[in-house]
């Protein structure tokens, strides 16, 4: 069934016209049907094959949904790009109307353009007006657009070339200057300054080397460097595999423990080895770490380590272009270095002394055996033999200054937290000793003596305690009945007739009251328990609210 089913839905009889029609057209009896360039349709193509989906249906039998399109990719070429940055001729004399207000063209706006702003635009000044720039309409398609080299000019590679023979140049001169700069007349420093490579061309200067030889001669180790696990011969272009021999037992089946050393299978390396107890002198394998810091492998690296840090400071050390260059001033190096490693000891030997202490029993008899047999006990004591010498300080031991008899430190001060002499207990180094008088005083200047000293006097009299005894009875709560006071009867009346004495002469409170606060403040009187309940007792009746207070008999008449 090559149709569409764009016609909308069948009766039930055209459905059956359909069907004998498509049996027909299988069988042969009936032609096939034509699509839209008028090409046969098989008849026997499926119905999910010959019926095109919603979006590309024509309404009309056809199998071109099924073809692949016609695509045009002539824009996707890198020919067909722009010219930057060209101008369309002369720039006009004056600000026309729509253009850029910053520059005066025609092509863009002011928020587009691409010059610096100026401080007053064209718009205004007239002036320095820029020609309009050529507008190319370049389609691009999907992979133009992504081609991260379209529009890229071949002739912009030139500048590389042009740089790199700049800086070539520059090089050469540099080591111009540095030869005429030189002060030995010797003719082979020389040479070792100024080559860049060792190899002389039939055309260049044999006193001046070039990168471009550097590069050769790279260029040729490399030839001849074998490539990770295979070995390279150069003459015969035969690659031979560095395989171990199929006898030995490999790495990782020396120590099965998981937790053992790491086995890399790309570089076929086990750095650490594999049993931790044998030595590596007697192991059989003792990774790959142990064969690269013995034997010379050291020498090697140090070598490295010092053509490294020779160009970093500027000299022309180069250990793959010129490996007997970089031993020789390796070697000539070391000489130096030794050499003034000895001027320096000797000049501080001359000016400070003390070369008697750089001799020394050599290491041998130091760390060697001896026959001198000593046993001990549990508890550290000599059963047999002689004891060892005990290690004595190079400082002087058991000097006593000062009339001292113990040394500086035997004495721990715990209030200060200082050291000093236990026999005087002085805490000033190298001061004169004082003795037990020297204790006395040391504990009566620490910090608890003199509070215990300042408290003692501050403690009062007994004359005093009595009047501050006295004082505190009177102001005491027990003037007001709160508690039991002890008064003298006679001392007592004697107080109330002086009471009354005094009310009698018409004496106010107020002076009163400033005359005792004077004997007080005098010292010359002091108020006794006596005077003040007279003081009360006189005082009650008139002071009572209820003192005059007299019934009458009109107030309970009814």
């Amino acid at each position: 069934m090559a149709s569409s089913s764009a016609v909308g839905k069948l009766s039930r009889e055209e459905f059956r016209r359909q069907k004998d029609l498509d049996a027909a057209r299988k069988a042969g009896t009936a032609p096939a049907a034509l699509d839209e360039e008028g090409r046969p349709i098989n008849p026997h193509i499926p119905q999910y094959i010959s019926q095109a989906p919603w979006y590309l249906d024509t309404g009309a039998p056809s199998l071109s949904h099924q073809r692949r399109p016609f695509d045009d990719r002539s824009a996707d070429k890198l020919d067909n790009w722009y010219d930057r940055g060209a101008k369309a001729g002369p720039a006009a004399k004056k600000y026309r109307k729509g253009a850029c207000e910053n520059c005066g063209a025609m092509t863009h706006k002011r928020q587009d353009c691409l010059e610096r702003p100026r401080k007053k635009g064209a718009k205004f000044t007239n002036k320095n007006i820029q020609a309009d720039e050529i507008i190319h309409d370049v389609a691009t398609g999907f992979d133009a657009k992504r081609d991260r080299w379209n529009g890229y000019d071949p002739a912009e590679h030139k500048k590389i070339y042009e740089e790199y023979e700049a800086v070539e140049a520059a090089r050469q001169k540099l080591r111009e200057e540095e030869i005429d700069n030189q002060t030995t007349t010797d003719l082979a420093a020389v040479r070792k300054v100024a080559k860049a490579g060792k190899k002389e061309g039939k055309e260049a200067d044999p006193d001046f080397g070039s990168s471009d030889e550097e590069d050769a001669d790279d260029d040729k180790y490399a030839d001849a460097a074998d490539a990770v696990g295979q070995k390279l011969d150069t003459k015969t272009r035969i690659t031979v595999r560095n395989l171990r021999i199929r006898e030995d037992t490999a790495k990782y089946l020396i120590n099965l423990d998981p937790e053992s050393a790491y086995y890399d299978p790309k570089t076929r390396s086990m750095r650490d080895a594999p049993i931790k107890n044998v030595p590596a002198e007697d192991a059989k394998f003792a990774g790959d770490n142990f064969f690269r810091f013995s034997g010379e492998a050291p020498e090697v690296q140090e070598l490295q380590l010092f053509a490294w840090q020779a160009a970093a400071r500027g000299n022309d050390v180069h250990l793959n272009a010129n490996p007997t260059q970089g031993q020789l001033l390796h070697h000539e190096f070391k000489e130096k270095k030794e050499m003034m490693k000895d001027v320096n000891k000797v000049s501080i030997l001359a000016k400070y002394g003390g070369e008697e202490y750089l001799e020394h029993v050599p290491r041998e008899l130091i760390n060697g055996q001896t026959e001198d047999y000593v046993e001990y006990s549990r508890t550290g004591q000599v059963i047999k033999g002689k004891e060892r010498a005990k290690a004595r300080s190079k400082y002087p031991e058991d000097v006593y200054v000062n009339n001292h008899t113990d040394v500086w430190g035997s004495w721990y001060d715990l209030s200060s937290g200082t050291w000093g002499y236990a026999c005087c207990h002085s805490t000033i180094h190298i001061s004169y000793c004082a003795g037990e008088v020297g204790k006395e005083a040391a504990h009566a200047s620490t910090a608890q003596a003199l509070l215990a000293s300042s408290k003692a006097q501050l403690e009062p009299s007994a004359q005093n305690n009595e009047a501050r005894a006295r004082i505190e009875q009177n102001y005491s709560k027990k003037r007001v009945g709160e508690g039991d006071v002890s008064l003298d009867k006679d001392r007592l009346a004697e107080a109330i007739s002086e009471e009354k004495k005094r009310k009698a002469r018409g004496d106010k409170d107020d002076d009163r009251s400033s005359k005792k606060m004077k004997g007080l403040q005098s010292g010359s009187h002091d108020v006794t328990e006596e005077e003040l309940e007279a003081y009360r007792m006189t005082r009650r009746n008139a002071e009572d609210p209820m003192a005059n207070y007299v019934d009458s008999d009109d107030v309970y008449t009814r």
